[in-house]
């Protein structure tokens, strides 16, 4: 938790643009809540918990820098060739690499589920959470700035922008579900 606050205020030290940095961060008030909130009936392996870190410490560099112009991404741009700064793709797949283990956890723990459900299920609620983000996304920009709602959704031109992230998401989350079953086979074996 004091990994996450120390990069969170750092996020908020002189963000490119504050009020695009205070809806980012929006969502991760309610994660961080829901996280506190039901820690007693449903607390998440060490390793969830440093995936969920892992992830928010991404999210926090883009809500910092703006997805768009986030450093990392700027790297990127010279490995990849390219000229649009995709680190919002890296924290889309990261989303569902990184966040569909906890979801595991939860399916596991609480509704008791095994096998192939348990391995297929946290790929669909990634691709449904990645696609009710996209939606509320869209929809805060429209409302809240309507002349700048492209800015703030850091489409970069990108018509299929909000389909290649979820696409992200749903990759990511195929990757972790195909480890996760090579890990489990191995271990019984």
């Amino acid at each position: 938790m004091l990994v996450f606050l120390a990069a969170w205020i750092l996020s908020a030290v002189k963000p490119g643009i504050p009020e695009d940095w205070f809806l980012e961060n929006l969502l991760v008030f309610v994660l961080i809540a829901l996280l506190t909130v039901s820690y007693r009936w449903l607390a998440f392996s060490d390793c969830s918990y440093l995936l969920i870190l892992i992830f928010l410490c991404l999210h926090e560099c883009g809500a910092h820098y703006q997805y768009d112009a986030a450093v990392p991404g700027e790297w990127m741009k010279l490995i990849v060739n390219t000229q649009r700064n995709h680190y919002d793709r890296l924290v889309h797949f990261s989303f569902g690499l990184l966040l569909s283990y906890p979801q595991r956890e939860i399916l596991m723990r609480k509704a008791g589920l095994r096998g192939t459900w348990l391995a297929i299920l946290p790929i669909f609620t990634t691709l449904a959470l990645s696609a009710a983000y996209e939606m509320i996304e869209a929809l805060v920009a429209t409302i809240v700035d309507p002349v700048d709602a492209a800015a703030f959704l850091g489409s970069q031109g990108d018509p299929w922008d909000s389909q290649e992230d979820m696409f992200m998401a749903l990759t990511g989350a195929i990757v972790l579900a195909t480890v996760v079953s090579v890990i489990g086979r191995r271990s019984h074996a």
